[in-house]
């Protein structure tokens, strides 16, 4: 303004230098019109600031931290607040973005660079960042899938179309452990009222803006904040749907300014990009356009800093995002960082009495017992709200826990019926309401689950087995689910359709009618040599209901009845004449049906369904016949158990499984039991053995050669199996003659579409087999 009223002024003499009056009071006006606008700049600046000094002397400057993010290389800002406090050099505010938030929030929230570092060694952090569920803590349903399916990844479809995850990880287990060490801060806070100023950067999916987090749920902003998109699900918050804040500030050096710092200590732990020919997939090109991304706001925000900011960036060399099993090298190499850095921070250093006095005023707030007033739950879909109260350990009156709150919430979700259950505690004057918000799988509600086996040997054709799954729940408000299984091989046609309906709450009692196909085919071998006689198709149909109840997360127990009907026809036949000369078929059609009983206990700790490292298993089923004639009465009885321990790397299991037909054979299934194939006589062909009554047993050692991070593999181990066993059928006393044995030689992998095998089996008498499988299934 000043600038255009002097344009319009003309130019002066010497006699014409002192100003008129008129002139000398728009001067003065004009210079109070200046002081009052930066008066009122000023104050609201002070106003909005969240970074001011609260210890030391006057006129000590407000120091911001600024932490990127960056995975497990985000340790290292561990090892540079550690060399902080050592110095004690003071924080007054904080702005980080993603593995930076988890740190940083953590220690706005008054946690000390050593309590956090502490704490941290004592979890595994990869397995609650990955949500990593121990899988005995899985409902039997999601063990049994996991047995046919892939890891159990569903495909999600309605009349939208099909969908995915929008991340493969949800995050739940890392929000509950961060609300567990949070506990004292409330859900709706201003993060400004933290020990330490704080504030999380997260990137709006929708409109790809900047988000600053700065109130709320501090653990749902750090979740937000770290939502890297593809590998961790997106988070709403307050109606937008946040991911990942280093898209768009992964050092948020300008949000730490905004906050009034007046000094800044910005850490960069970025990945460095990667040469171009270690890009060997179309997943390394898009992380490689992500980490472009990343770099070139990064270098955007390396501008705002000054003279007096100082940047740390600590030697991470190739420790990669995912490599959690290295903190203590990330600590370390922030720790040097930081010392590198110190002559450029000594100056901010405080007295040891002023240092402990800030210390004190940036303590964690002591958690005083909390009572809930009232419960509100939140449900975003088909659950109804009140079968998430039921589901709930605690009432209004009880006392504020947040650990116990979140098993309750981590059950809900591993149930499989939600994406995410959050809990927090909101307080607005006397009333402190917990707040449940339970979101249901937003790429459903129908669900497709994926399967497939290979299998290939030198001792039969070998084949392939797809298996594809539906999952329906909640058709209706009461609960009820249906399930279909379908297998489609080159030995097996298999169908499984059941209604699953809970009648108690409480219990968890369920009703279930069901319908079976199977058409499967049996080999008939000569017994010594051995030499394949002829091929049966068997078919079998069957209805039924039955009553289950879940034994809690140890296994399922159901009994009910049944009615199948069954009819085996060989491929080729041969021709003799009888006693009489009458000619006959060498292998005759067999049919049968059946009414009856039938139960089955399951008990499932394993942590493997093939590879157990560790737990047990124990199953048995029974079966007998009703309303039938004596020669067509039969019962049937099978039972199986295994153990698992594990010693480091090296581990062994054992089993022993038997089964018999009581009185007379079962009508819908004449073959009875089989040994043969992988893991049951493995060098013997598939199924090759048969009878009545059958007995085996193994043992098998492996070691862990390896593991592989952030891969589609998982573990590489190497093994050695011994096996006994036989069946025996008609007049033979069960357990008569000798039980034949087996060695393995094996290597396999783990991975995310199922098991690999190759291994190599040997028998006494010169008998071998050598063996390639991929999935649970052969």
């Amino acid at each position: 303004m000043i600038r255009a009223l002097a344009s319009q002024t003309k130019p002066q003499t010497a006699a014409q230098t002192r100003p008129s009056h008129a002139e000398h009071r728009l001067h003065c006006a004009a210079a109070l019109l200046l002081f009052g606008l930066a008066t009122f700049v000023q104050s609201a600046h002070a106003a909005d600031a969240a970074c001011t000094p609260h210890a030391g002397p006057d006129g000590r400057p407000a120091v911001g931290l600024v932490l990127s993010g960056g995975g497990a290389r985000g340790y290292a800002h561990l090892g540079v607040l550690k060399v902080l406090e050592e110095n004690r050099i003071p924080i007054d505010c904080i702005a980080a973005t993603s593995m930076g938030s988890v740190v940083g929030g953590l220690y706005a929230s008054g946690m000390t660079a050593q309590e956090m570092e502490t704490r941290l060694a004592q979890v595994n952090l990869a397995d609650i960042a990955f949500d990593v569920v121990e899988r005995a803590d899985l409902p039997q349903s999601q063990r049994e899938d996991e047995q046919l399916y892939a890891n159990s990844l569903a495909l999600g479809f309605s009349g939208s179309g099909f969908r995915l995850p929008a991340g493969l990880v949800q995050g739940n287990r890392l929000q509950a452990l961060l609300q567990d060490w949070t506990a004292a801060i409330p859900g709706n806070a201003s993060f400004n009222q933290l020990p330490i100023p704080f504030r999380a950067i997260a990137t709006d999916l929708q409109t790809g803006q900047k988000v600053v987090l700065e109130n709320g749920s501090l653990p749902q902003a750090i979740r937000a904040s770290i939502a890297l998109p593809g590998l961790f699900a997106p988070t709403e918050v307050d109606g937008r749907t946040l991911v990942d804040g280093g898209l768009v500030s992964n050092l948020p050096i300008e949000t730490a300014h905004d906050m009034g710092a007046q000094v800044v200590i910005a850490v960069d732990i970025g990945s460095p990009l990667r040469p171009l020919d270690a890009l060997a997939s179309p997943a390394d090109v898009m992380q490689q356009m992500i980490g472009i991304l990343i770099h070139q706001n990064v270098a955007r925000q390396r501008e705002q800093l000054d003279a007096n900011d100082v940047l740390i960036e600590p030697s991470l060399g190739p420790l990669s995002f995912t490599d959690f099993a290295n903190a203590p090298q990330a600590i370390a190499a922030g720790e040097a960082a930081a010392r590198a850095a110190l002559p450029k921070l000594q100056h901010l250093a405080l007295s040891p009495e002023q240092y402990a006095a800030w210390r004190t005023a940036h303590m964690t707030p002591v958690a005083t017992p909390v009572r809930i007033t009232r419960i509100e739950v939140k449900s975003h879909g088909a659950v109804p709200e009140k079968r998430i109260v039921e589901a709930l350990h605690v009432h209004p009156g009880d006392v504020y826990d947040p650990k116990a709150l979140d098993k309750d919430m981590l059950a809900l979700t591993t149930a499989g019926g939600f994406e995410s259950v959050t809990q927090q505690l909101v307080t607005e004057g006397d009333q402190n309401t917990l707040v449940v918000d339970a979101r249901d799988k937003p790429w459903g509600p129908n669900f497709l689950l994926f399967g497939l086996g290979l299998s290939a040997s030198s001792s039969d054709e070998g084949g392939f087995r797809l298996h594809v799954g539906y999952r329906r729940p909640w058709l209706t408000s009461s609960g009820l689910e249906g399930l279909v299984d379908a297998t489609v091989g080159s030995d097996m046609l298999s169908f499984h359709g059941e209604l699953r309906q809970p009648l108690s709450d409480s219990f968890g009692y369920y009703v279930a009618p069901y319908v079976e196909f199977e058409r499967s085919y049996a080999n008939v071998f000569q017994d010594d040599p051995y030499i394949k006689l002829t091929q049966y198709q068997q078919q079998t149909e069957r209805a039924g209901l039955d009553f289950g109840l879940p034994l809690a997360n140890l296994g399922d127990f159901r009994v009910g009845v049944a009615y199948a009907h069954g009819f085996a026809s060989p491929q080729y036949n041969g021709q003799y004449y009888d006693e009489n000369g009458n000619l006959q078929l060498e292998y005759p059609d067999i049919y049968g049906r059946e009414f009856t009983a039938r139960a089955r206990l399951v008990i499932d700790q394993l942590d493997d369904p093939l590879f157990a490292r560790k737990g047990y298993y124990f199953e048995l089923r029974a079966e007998r016949t009703l309303f039938a004639q004596p020669q067509n009465t039969f019962t049937e009885l099978y039972g199986k158990a295994l153990v698992a321990a594990s010693y480091g790397r090296q581990s062994v299991n054992a089993s022993i499984e038997a089964g018999k037909d009581f009185q007379n054979t079962n009508p819908v299934n004449p073959f009875g039991f089989t040994l043969g194939g992988f893991q049951h006589l493995s060098a013997y062909a598939a199924d090759q053995l048969a009878g009545n009554s059958m007995l085996y047993g193994q043992v098998t050692y492996m070691n862990q050669l390896t593991t592989f991070t952030a891969s589609p593999f998982h573990a590489l181990y190497a093994g050695l199996s011994l096996e006994a066993g036989n069946v025996w059928d008609g007049d033979i006393q069960y357990g008569g003659g000798p039980l034949k044995r087996s060695v393995t030689f094996f290597t396999s992998v783990t991975s995310s579409f199922g098991p690999i095998y190759l291994g190599v089996a040997f028998a006494p008498g010169g008998r071998n087999n050598f063996y390639i499988q991929l999935g649970h299934t052969y």
